[in-house]
């Protein structure tokens, strides 16, 4: 970290002990997490830059946070299932199980791997925000913006990661734990299939041709032995390993993750950059804006930065803008550009990638990290999907932790010096972007038609455009997604 960065450094981890220690857990659409969004826009109050407060209605259980209830209705399932096979009076509670797993099934598909938003609307809302602002050059015109981000929610304490901080397998157990239940509940799931599917099939056995009848008898002769295997199996194996499930994000607030890597860093690191550029403006790249974004709710399925980019679809705040990432600057042996989401099938902007894993070589590691997320989503997506150029930075141990997602999540447990660091970084890809910009308009200079200059704004104020005229502090209508 270069030290003239570090009275910048020392402000980021305070955002940081603020956040985890003062604040605290802050679950998507809570009061703490309103609290630090409050916080950070008195923040930006005190270094002149007017706070933007856009809010929007989310629901936090409908995607990960929503996972145990995977579980319950595999329990729920395997209760119905031991109601005996064949009968007319139990084709209905074979029925309900079959059809209560598919929905539960298509759910998980699409909220908890695919981060969609078509079933939130089933699950409980709360009231979440993005709070906002941003610093403009010196001459108040600006040809392109730079988003740094962060998110100011945490995540519901995993209690199969917890657990592995004493465990010399580390996070194995929390691997077979979950493997043993997403097992279970499939196997409930086929099982109330094909004893639901042969039930239907024995009431219109009447219309089938003797074949299919052979085939039927065939089928209906096992069921009784299946039964048998059923009993045995959904008290021992299927309710077990389904209740693995109903365990893994604990819905007790004052459980959850501090959040003081994930996501304090970010937030801290994020308005440094801000603080940076508005106390230095001489280091300011010129014709650049520079936001500071703290995003909601990006536990409970991206859902800040979605409301965010829907939003502003079209407008001026991202065109031509580059998005900087950050989430959970901690780990200071795992430095990394992680440049796409796998689940969600995105791939970021490679030219931002490749910056910003230059600027972590030149910041002094010697071979950065170069990942794909492997398991849910950044709210790089979000922005990559509304074109914006986007790249998400991590310094995070890639694999399961005990204090990933769990109240292990602590400031004690990393150093300044780390969180110092990753401001170093943000800062250098900033000049790369500044770089790439000056070049590509000094190759359309000779070719752009002269126009006429406008009387620079010297002393305009630093206010977002999409904020009402003369507002210290705006808030946007509660809006659905």
């Amino acid at each position: 970290m270069r030290e003239e960065l570090r009275p910048y450094a020392d402000e980021a981890f305070s955002v940081v002990e603020t956040a985890a220690n003062e604040i605290g857990p802050r679950l998507p659409g809570s009061e703490n997490e309103k609290k630090l969004a409050d916080h950070m826009a008195e923040k930006l109050k005190e270094i002149g830059v007017t706070p933007v407060k856009e809010k929007f209605l989310v629901a936090p259980r409908a995607s990960i946070g929503g996972i145990p209830y995977a579980g319950w209705v595999g329990i729920a399932a395997g209760v119905l299932m031991l109601i005996p096979a064949g009968t007319d009076w139990g084709v209905g509670f074979h029925g309900l199980a079959f059809f209560a797993c598919l929905a539960t099934l298509v759910w998980l598909v699409c909220s908890v791997f695919l981060y969609k938003t078509w079933f939130d609307f089933a699950f409980k809302q709360e009231v979440s925000q993005n709070v906002y602002g941003e610093v403009l050059p010196p001459s108040g015109k600006y040809d392109y913006t730079v988003i740094v981000s962060g998110h100011t929610d945490t995540s519901w304490n995993w209690k199969h990661s917890a657990v592995t901080k004493h465990m010399p397998g580390g996070p194995v157990s929390a691997f077979v734990k979950m493997g043993i239940g997403v097992v279970a509940f499939l196997f409930i799931f086929m099982s109330a299939a094909t004893v639901f599917i042969t039930e239907l099939c024995m009431l219109t056995a009447e219309s089938m041709t003797l074949s299919q009848l052979e085939t039927l008898l065939g089928v209906v002769e096992t069921l009784p032995d299946f039964s048998v295997a059923l009993y045995i199996l959904i008290p021992l194996f299927v309710i077990p390993g389904c209740f693995f499930i109903t365990l893994w994000a604990d819905k007790n607030p004052r459980t959850a993750s501090p959040g003081a890597m994930d996501n304090a860093t970010g937030i801290g690191i994020a308005y440094a950059v801000t603080k940076y550029y508005k106390e230095n403006p001489d280091k300011m790249p010129a014709n650049c804006r520079i936001i500071d974004f703290n995003c909601g709710s990006e536990e409970a399925g991206l859902r800040g930065s979605i409301a965010f980019t829907r939003s502003h679809k079209g407008e001026d705040i991202l065109k031509n803008c580059w998005n900087i990432n950050v989430d959970s600057i901690a780990d200071k042996d795992h430095f990394q550009v992680v440049h796409g989401d796998t689940w969600q099938f995105t791939r970021f902007d490679e030219t931002l990638c490749g910056m910003l894993y230059d600027a972590i070589k030149e910041a002094g590691i010697e071979k950065p990290g170069d990942i794909a997320n492997p398991v849910g989503g950044c709210d790089s997506t979000p922005f990559t999907k509304a074109g914006v150029r986007s790249v998400t930075f991590a310094a995070q141990n890639p694999i399961l932790t005990h204090y990933y997602h769990t109240f292990y999540d602590v400031p004690e447990r990393f150093e300044k010096e780390t969180v110092g660091l990753g401001l170093d970084i943000v800062l250098r890809v900033i000049d790369k972007i500044a770089a790439h910009e000056n070049a590509q308009r000094g190759q359309t200079a000779d070719a752009a038609a002269p126009a006429a200059e406008e009387q620079p704004a010297a002393d305009a104020p630093a206010v977002c455009e999409s904020a009402p005229e003369n507002a210290l502090f705006a808030e946007a209508e509660i809006t659905e997604e």
